[in-house]
């Protein structure tokens, strides 16, 4: 069944989910509750609480301890709970054996942070109920392989990064994607992070005719080789990755600047009823609130799902399109989001905003 044919299913599965049958629903929120982790586990926490008041049904917290071996201990806890499915497991140790008892137990898993990419693949291969609604590791660089082959395709474009794990990974995933559909960088290099100034860099890239730059690197990496490029009256259009979501200081990001990162959800249309209810409650709709909030609201809606068109809650799950506070989920056969989350966003008056193609 395709997502469009469940759309009607959703609305009457909505319609007949009564109070009594709202309140059967009870949803376990896998989360930290003390460590290094507290204060995302927090997030977790207060959005998931937020929407199960907002509908009626009831929520069941498990500590989090991001140890291994502690998935057992949490597996057994959401089985004795009769949880109608789970969601949080912010660490990929708490899915090391809680998977198959989960199977068992006929309890969906939904984590929003783990992108460990062979859990998924033993997922399928032992069909587990297992769902990611967060990116997978390679999502990051497809979208900026997509943004730099429609929006920069004719301009002579750079890539550099800072030397980390994850930088250079990035951009080699990045420089092997645009060259495999034809399109070469005019200059490749890495620099030192964290440095006061990035002159000589910049003069590099404005003496190889560079115009465009994707920076796997910190946002304040970007924010220097901007301000500098400025000094040296080097036109570049400068563009970062998922990193850019940090602390706009010591040096201030120019106005302008792109990234490709998860959206700033509380900014989207469909949030704006959550972020009111989190706001009237003193909750700040930040890093995981709001993801918690939707993955609880669509669990909901496929639990009435589930009871209209009897079957189980992970069928219900898998190729449904479910309208949520962060906008429509929908999770393919494969137990990924069908869509990407990473979007293209810009910098403009203290906050990045999304945008279409540049220069539309």
């Amino acid at each position: 069944m395709n997502p469009a044919s469940r759309l009607l299913p959703i609305v009457l599965a909505a319609t007949f989910l009564s109070a009594k049958a709202a309140a059967a629903v009870s949803i376990g929120v896998v989360a930290p509750q003390s460590g290094p982790f507290a204060l995302l586990g927090k997030q977790i926490q207060d959005g998931a609480e937020a929407a199960a008041e907002r509908l009626g049904i009831e929520v069941h917290l498990v500590a989090e301890t991001c140890e291994t071996g502690g998935g057992e201990i949490i597996a057994r806890e959401l089985r004795d709970a009769k949880v109608t499915a789970a969601i949080g497991f912010l660490c990929s140790e708490s899915l090391d054996g809680v998977l198959p008892l989960l199977k068992e137990a006929g309890i969906p898993a939904i984590t929003l942070s783990v992108q460990w990419k062979m859990l998924m693949e033993d997922t399928l291969k032992n069909q587990w109920p297992f769902f990611r609604m967060a990116p997978t590791a390679g999502d990051e660089a497809e979208k900026v392989i997509e943004v730099i082959l429609r929006d920069w395709s004719g301009d002579a474009v750079a890539l550099v990064e800072d030397g980390t794990i994850h930088g250079r990974e990035l951009v080699e995933a990045v420089r092997a994607g645009i060259e495999e559909r034809g399109m070469k960088p005019v200059f490749t290099d890495t620099y030192r992070p964290g440095q006061e100034q990035q002159v000589a860099l910049v003069r590099r890239l404005k003496k190889a005719g560079a115009t465009h730059v994707f920076v796997g690197g910190d946002r304040n990496d970007v924010a220097v080789i901007a301000r500098d490029a400025a000094a040296e009256k080097a036109t570049l259009t400068l563009m970062g990755g998922d990193a850019m979501r940090a602390a706009d200081q010591p040096v201030a990001l120019a106005a302008g600047t792109l990234a490709v990162a998860l959206p700033e959800y509380d900014t989207s249309p469909s949030a704006q009823e959550a972020v009111a209810l989190l706001r009237s409650k003193g909750i700040v709709p930040e890093g995981y609130v709001l993801p918690a909030f939707a993955s609880v609201e669509l669990v909901t809606d496929a639990a009435g799902l589930s009871s209209a068109m009897g079957m189980p809650v992970a069928e219900a799950l898998a190729g449904t399109a479910f309208d949520t506070a962060i906008g429509s989920v929908t999770f393919g056969t494969d137990h990924e989001l069908a869509d990407n989350p990473y979007t293209l966003m810009a910098w403009k008056d203290g906050r990045f905003v999304s945008v279409g193609a540049v220069g539309q």
